[in-house]
Formats: C-alpha cells, structure tokens, sequence
C-alpha cells in the first residue's frame, strides 16, 4: 500500500538508487588504471545490484557485490610495484561496459527527476484546488 504521496517517495527511491549505482561507477573508473604489486589484491570493482520494495513502493539497494581481487597481471617492468618478473597487477575493469552502465544510470536517474518533478507540480495544482 502506498502512501498519499506515494509516487514522490517511489520516485525518491529511484533516485536515491541511481545515485548509489553511479558513484559506484565513478568509483570504478576513476580506479581503472590502479596498480598494485603482484602479492597484493587489485581493485574491487563495485556493482550495485537493486531490488523492488514490497508492495510497490520504489526501489532499493539491496548490496554492493566486489568484483574479485585477482585483476590482471601486466608486465611493467618499469613500474616501482614490478615484482622480479617485471609484473604488477591491475583490476580488471572494463570502461566500456562502466560507461555504458552510467548512460544507463544517468537516464533512469533523470527519469526519476522527471516523474518527481511532474507529481510534486500535480500536488501542488491540487492544493491550489482548495483555494
């Protein structure tokens, strides 16, 4: 059951949503090209995964799942991280697929801005109703 002014909340719930899922990407990126030794874990990469509220009431996060820590070993032999064998290790993100989730992201959340702005202009209309 939702509330009276369910759709703002559900709208709401949108946003908040696709805010975590784009920091995450952001956080992704911006950690793509990060180097750590060969003995060491490299980057997590974050995926946000969302759930449906009960009832229909908008959206959730319902975790942050890291992507493993065993990279990709390069060889860099001019790296100061380079073990003997000249090789660091770099997480294993892929930009193309993290700019192609923060479009996707970027657009749900914008559709949620609109459905948030349309519904508070309808309440607002109605309230002028009663004037």
């Amino acid at each position: 059951m939702t509330t009276p002014f369910g759709s703002l909340s559900i709208a709401a719930s949108g946003m908040t949503t696709m805010k975590t899922w784009i920091d995450a990407i952001s956080d992704n990126v911006a950690n793509a090209n990060t180097v750590k030794r060969t003995s060491e874990s490299a980057f997590q990469a974050r995926n946000v995964i969302a759930e449906s509220v009960p009832g229909g009431a908008g959206v959730r996060v319902a975790s942050i799942q890291l992507s493993s820590g065993d990279g990709t070993l390069v060889f860099d032999p001019n790296s100061s991280l380079a073990d003997k064998d000249g090789l660091v290790r770099r997480p294993n993100v892929d930009l193309v697929e993290q700019m192609t989730s923060l479009i996707v992201a970027q657009r749900a959340y914008s559709a949620n801005v609109t459905v948030f702005e349309r519904a508070r202009d309808s309440y607002l209309r109605a309230l002028e109703i009663g004037k």
